[in-house]
């Protein structure tokens, strides 16, 4: 068992280097599927979730070698298997872009349901539909997701998605870069990771136009060949980051981050009170520590709207801002699972349906506490930072599937946050026993 004990109420001074983004890595990794040759993928975070996925690509028969601490060799040339592992494969959301790697090289892919965090219905049928649209078959059976190319290669097609769906849509990509003809996603995601990996396949080869926009169009290519790419800066890890300086207050430069990504969140932290300077690859913020936050309205949307994976860090910080703030999550629908644990601490918020509504409050006051997903954890670690005493925060397995060297990252700006590691009561009551 391990676990995070923060002795909060100090503020935060120094530099963090923001690593390399997990929403782009989870899909340019299951990407190198396509391509025939030796990917070199720079810039990969160091997370659980990327070594899961690298894992799974060398149980399919991927020659993956490690090249330094972010940088990687993948070569799936001789990959012959599209059975992904059922055990793996479970454990992780982001899986299921082996269903469109899959399907465009082989015409046919088996795929455990995707696992992941817990934020309440995930339904890929908007993939499917794209799947679908391409020539293929989709059906569930013995426990996988099992897609067939009718012609053995999947044809071009013309997707209309009917929500604006990442997951959706990097998938449709993924599917179509080897596909026979054009394909047309309408309605397109336009987060900076779907423009990473069309820039990554475009950099193999692919022709891919239009991402960022909400019309992206496909044209079909043979195939990809090897080469190298470096992944960009995680805007949700610099984002958390950002926020754990608007709560516990201090002065903090983060480098290695691309500053426009950060608009829909720098934007708001300005209205909250926090003062933020952009550099060329930097970004400075900061809050004196005697300096209350304002409140502020935040509903989350689809990029380039405020984003829901930053929506827990930012309500943290409103709990200590003055007056009543209210949150509206506009993607998910079970995103406030957070708010009975955040309430340990002193927080005053309440939910209804989607909306929360914030009082803020002087000040919290350190409580054990559980990560209940991956973002509620940083939020659970940014309210341990800002309270005054101690907060032991459980379950981190959640954070580190997203969040590289976090409690060393923290520590290297002042916080005092150690990991602490108990031996699991059932297993000692067993050996016991």
């Amino acid at each position: 068992m391990t676990k995070y004990v923060i002795r909060g109420g100090k503020p935060l001074y120094g530099d963090v280097e923001i690593s390399g983004a997990k929403n782009a890595a989870v899909a340019i990794i299951p990407a190198a599927l396509l391509v025939d040759g030796v990917c070199r993928i720079e810039n990969v975070p160091q997370i659980s979730d990327v070594t899961l996925l690298l894992k799974i690509l060398q149980e399919l028969g991927a020659d993956i070698r490690t090249v330094d601490r972010t940088t990687v060799d993948i070569d799936c040339t001789h990959i012959r298997n599209a059975k992904v592992p059922d055990g793996m494969a479970r454990q992780i959301r982001a899986s299921y872009y082996l269903i469109g790697a899959l399907l465009g090289r082989f015409g046919e892919s088996l795929v455990p349901p995707p696992g992941g965090c817990h934020l309440g219905t995930r339904p890929i049928d908007q993939h499917i539909k794209g799947f679908v649209a391409m020539g293929a078959d989709v059906d569930v059976r013995g426990g996988y997701i099992h897609a067939t190319a009718r012609n053995g290669r999947l044809q071009g097609g013309q997707v209309y998605l009917d929500i604006v769906s990442v997951g959706a849509t990097m998938n449709i990509m993924l599917a179509a870069a080897l596909a026979q003809g054009m394909t047309i996603i309408e309605n397109a995601a336009k987060e900076p990771h779907i423009v990473d990996l069309a820039n990554f396949l475009n950099s193999m080869g692919a022709q891919i136009m239009g991402a960022g926009t909400d019309v992206i169009k496909i044209r079909g290519v043979d195939r990809l060949r090897g080469g190298t790419y470096s992944i960009i800066p995680d805007q949700i890890e610099a984002g958390t980051y950002m926020a754990a300086v608007a709560a516990a207050g201090g002065r903090v430069r983060l480098k290695n981050v691309i500053p426009k990504h950060m608009d829909c969140i720098s934007a708001k932290l300005v209205e909250m009170g926090v003062e933020i300077e952009e550099g060329d690859d930097e970004i400075v913020v900061s809050r004196a520590p005697e300096k209350r936050l304002t409140r502020t309205n935040i509903k989350t949307l689809p990029y380039p709207g405020f984003p829901t994976d930053m929506q827990p860090q930012i309500a943290v910080a409103l709990c200590l801002a003055e007056g009543t703030s209210v949150v509206t999550e506009g993607v998910w629908d079970s995103r406030y699972r957070y708010v009975d644990e955040i309430r340990r601490l002193g927080a005053e918020i309440q939910v209804d349906g989607k909306i929360a509504v914030i009082e803020g409050v002087d000040r919290l006051t350190g409580a054990p506490v559980q990560a209940c997903d991956l973002r509620a954890g940083a939020a659970m670690v940014i309210a341990g930072l800002a309270a005054q005493g101690v907060t032991e925060v459980d379950q981190v397995q959640y954070i580190e599937r997203g969040y590289e060297d976090i409690v060393r990252k923290l520590s290297g700006i002042g916080a005092d946050i150690r990991v602490v590691v108990t031996p699991d009561e059932e297993k000692a009551q067993a050996s016991a026993g």
